[in-house]
């Protein structure tokens, strides 16, 4: 009896203690310390794998771009898929409009690149998710049973499709996809850019600790088209906002896994001002909250510079400038130490500026059905289905 009362005495007391050291309103920037310390963790797992396998696996590869309007750098990007050293490959452009001031560049190289590899296919989508219903084309008149996906403006480097699809000899593996760096062109997309190398990239990080890993990221995404014909082709998420999302989800259904590779492509950011910005980040809050409900509300524990905040206002400084310097160092570590964005390293100092900002994104994404996308206003359902509707 008297040892049990002695450990409840000291239970009480050591509480006591903890209260009277760190209040209340702390403890938040405490958790998202603690996160950010796991993000560190994550980039020096990432960093501490080998490269890919650079194993004899180089099956034919159909490469899908779906392309919309001319983004900045557009035919440099491109560009960079036309010198790819690899045995055996195609790369199919799909087009909606016929004035699409991308044709321009992409006919200007298959001038420079003849030979049939390159070619472009008039699309004539019919989902309520237009890009997947380009993919849709795009995948009939592919030639060869390996598939990659890949955004209009992705910028790669000449062994990329080498390391890409190396993974995929294992059968076990049914998705690879990469990370991507962002360039910025001024102070509004800079502010994005930040975002997505220093927020963004860090969940992704995370994400396999938590034992989170059926999504894919639009940036790549290799798999076999024997696999999408088994979930039911490019139809079966054309409904869905999140296609990336959804496509590495139900191959993941299929006993499969997702991979991140560990090569890095390149992005450029087309957007001019700051209402460019928010429209583009708060599709993406949107499309994350019907996608994946929990992990959107989860979200709101990461936000350091926010409790960081509400620690000094409750008097505790000394883990409010934990907080910030931790998710600072983490920032560094992720988006130098894994995307080598110099970028990150020239303005590090706007990165709990730019948390402030992302959390408003996110509480504006708790409500609200309509996204922005490329200038067409779309709704979303519950389940993350979307329908077209007009301004």
């Amino acid at each position: 009896m008297g040892g049990c009362f002695a450990r409840r005495l000291w239970s009480r007391i050591a509480v006591s203690l903890v209260k009277s050291v760190i209040p209340p309103l702390a403890w938040p920037a405490l958790i998202a310390t603690a996160y950010y310390l796991l993000v560190i963790a994550a980039t020096i797992r990432w960093r501490g794998r080998s490269a890919d396998p650079a194993r004899p696996f180089t099956p034919p590869v159909s490469i899908l771009k779906p392309v919309r309007g001319r983004d900045p750098r557009f035919y440099q990007a491109i560009r960079s898929h036309a010198t790819l050293d690899y045995p055996e490959y195609e790369v199919l452009f799909g087009v909606q409009d016929p004035c699409d001031p991308a044709l321009d560049d992409i006919r200007r190289l298959i001038t420079e690149f003849p030979g049939g590899r390159l070619r472009i296919v008039m699309a004539n989508p019919s989902m309520p998710n237009a890009k997947v219903g380009v993919l849709a084309d795009l995948a009939r008149e592919a030639k060869y049973e390996t598939l990659l996906v890949n955004d209009g403006d992705i910028a790669v480097d000449p062994d990329y499709l080498r390391q890409v699809i190396a993974p995929l000899a294992d059968p076990a593996i049914g998705v690879v996809t990469c990370l991507y760096r962002a360039r910025a062109s001024n102070l509004p997309t800079l502010w994005e850019a930040i975002g997505i190398a220093t927020d963004f990239t860090a969940g992704v990080l995370v994400a396999p600790l938590a034992g989170i890993g059926e999504f894919a990221l639009g940036s790549t995404m290799a798999f076999r088209a024997e696999d999408l014909r088994r979930i039911g082709g490019f139809a079966a998420v054309g409904d869905y906002l999140a296609d990336d999302y959804q496509l590495g989800s139900r191959i993941t259904a299929l006993g499969k896994h997702v991979v991140l590779s560990s090569v890095v492509v390149e992005t450029n950011l087309s957007g001019t001002t700051w209402g460019d910005v928010w429209r583009h980040q708060l599709r993406w809050s949107r499309t994350i909250r019907v996608s994946r409900t929990a992990g959107y509300y989860g979200y709101v524990v990461t936000q350091a510079a926010v409790w960081a905040a509400a620690a000094a206002c409750a008097g505790a400084w000394w883990i409010a400038a934990a907080a910030v310097a931790i998710r600072t160092i983490a920032g560094l570590a992720v988006g130098y130490g894994v995307l080598k964005d110099s970028q990150v390293v020239r303005w590090f100092f706007l990165i709990p500026l730019r948390d402030l900002w992302g959390f408003g994104v996110w509480l504006r994404g708790l409500t609200g059905d309509s996204v922005d996308w490329r200038g067409d206003v779309l709704r979303l359902s519950r389940d993350g289905k979307i329908a077209p509707r007009t301004r």
